[in-house]
């Protein structure tokens, strides 16, 4: 197996995480902007209300972008598979 392969390989796999876990993390850093204006705004430093809502909110973007996190996962884990003997050689 090349160096060019490796690398490739590596880009792959930093792109299809990145891809992943961003849906996620935008919508975790959403709720957690809106929640910190929330508290800033009314003076509420309870630290439960920080941290519910972005569990619910990941839990809800898990739901609606789980099936295409999952269709993207296969499609690599798939073709990494499929290529392992040409990685081989």
């Amino acid at each position: 197996m090349s160096a060019e392969t490796v690398l490739s390989i590596a880009d792959q796999s930093v792109m299809i995480v990145l891809m992943v876990g961003g849906p996620l993390l935008i919508v975790s850093l959403v709720v957690g902007l809106l929640v910190s204006i929330f508290q800033a705004a009314t003076q509420i430093q309870e630290q439960t209300l920080a941290f519910i809502p972005k569990i619910v909110a990941v839990l809800f973007g898990l739901i609606f972008f789980g099936p295409w996190m999952l269709s993207r996962m296969l499609a690599f884990t798939q073709n990494i598979f499929a290529n392992l003997p040409n990685f081989i050689r």
